[in-house]
């Protein structure tokens, strides 16, 4: 930086705030770190006391962090997105729309890595809803070399790094198992919990049946309602080892490919996940999902509604961060569960 006469510094960048003082109406930061004096800002300049001031000199190669900052806004920014005006350097971006949010770890990590770059975001995988902050860009410096931000530009990619996917799925089918429900020895309580989870999601439940524990009932009720073509197919309960517990069977004899039977996940361990042919999920939900807060079923179904493939990887990293400590009070999805 270099000391200058105020009447100088049109085009220049101030290196501290400019705090003004108007007894008893105001006392602020007339300016701000990083702002680039103007013409009309002279006489205010003046007005302060500030006969001279501390700028960065603005050489050729280097650029200004309110421009950084757009261009670093542009590796991240994709459909869906809106975006904060520039402010001291900074430019945030919120959801446009309710939907799953997604991160390329990787290639952020590259970008983050390179000196006096910052992107900041939440953690990716996740349901977000309209109005959400979803990522912060910034540099650290006020003005910062245009090398350094080809670099990340070039470890960035040519795709946005992030993406916020809307809901897709619109219908799901619930077969509940169990013989006491089928005999109606018991009311199913199990149906009304993942209903109201799927509700979140804008899906509705366009059939549900109740076949008992018999692996043949199951298997032809999960075949039933795979010909209405719903988006989802939820199985409850029969998910453990028990002699009666035949879900996981049923599912398999019906033509679905298993992806995962278990998953490192507490709540949730017994969770299964397959895939028709035809891409139609169908999952098996543990009767924790009954009555826990939150489990395995809501670290799927963002990724689920948003028609997004689950992998068997996909699982198995759930497995840091999978252990619900059950709070007192559930601050769920700000914890660090599934995280």
């Amino acid at each position: 930086m270099k000391l200058i006469p105020t009447k100088e510094a049109v085009g220049h960048v101030l290196c501290h705030d400019m705090t003004q003082i108007i007894p008893g109406k105001y006392k602020d930061a007339r300016f701000r770190k990083g702002h680039v004096v103007r013409e009309e800002d002279i006489p205010v300049l003046l007005s302060m006391g500030k006969e001279h001031l501390y700028v960065w000199e603005m050489v050729p190669g280097m650029v200004h962090e309110n421009d950084a900052a757009e261009r670093l806004c542009s590796l991240c920014r994709n459909q869906n997105m809106d975006r904060s005006p520039v402010k001291e350097g900074k430019i945030e971006l919120t959801a446009a729309a309710d939907g799953l949010f997604l991160v390329d770890s990787a290639r952020l990590n590259a970008v983050n890595a390179l000196e006096d770059i910052m992107i900041a975001t939440r953690h990716g995988s996740t349901a977000v809803r309209k109005g959400d902050k979803l990522a912060g860009t910034r540099v650290i410096p006020l003005v910062i070399e245009e090398e350094k931000l080809r670099r990340a530009e070039a470890a960035a990619g040519t795709t946005p790094l992030l993406e916020l996917l809307p809901w897709k799925l619109k219908t799901a089918a619930i077969v509940a198992t169990g013989s006491e429900v089928a005999k109606g020895l018991i009311q199913d309580s199990f149906t009304p919990v993942v209903e109201r989870k799927l509700a979140e999601f804008g899906i509705e439940t366009v059939a549900r049946r109740t076949p008992g524990d018999d692996m043949e009932n199951v298997k032809n009720a999960i075949l039933e309602v795979k010909a209405a073509g719903p988006d989802l197919i939820l199985c409850t309960g029969g998910m453990s080892v028990d002699p009666d517990d035949n879900t996981p069977g049923a599912v398999k004899r019906s033509g679905a490919e298993i992806v995962s039977y278990g998953a490192p996940v507490l709540p949730g361990a017994m969770f299964l996940l397959g895939y028709f042919e035809d891409g139609t999920p169908i999952a098996g939900l543990p009767g924790c999902v009954m009555y826990a807060k939150r489990t395995i079923f809501d670290l799927a179904l963002p990724k689920l509604a948003a028609g997004v493939p689950v992998t068997r990887g996909d699982i198995t990293v759930l497995g840091e961060g999978g252990l619900c400590l059950g709070c007192e009070v559930c601050t769920y999805p700000n914890c660090g569960f599934g995280k």
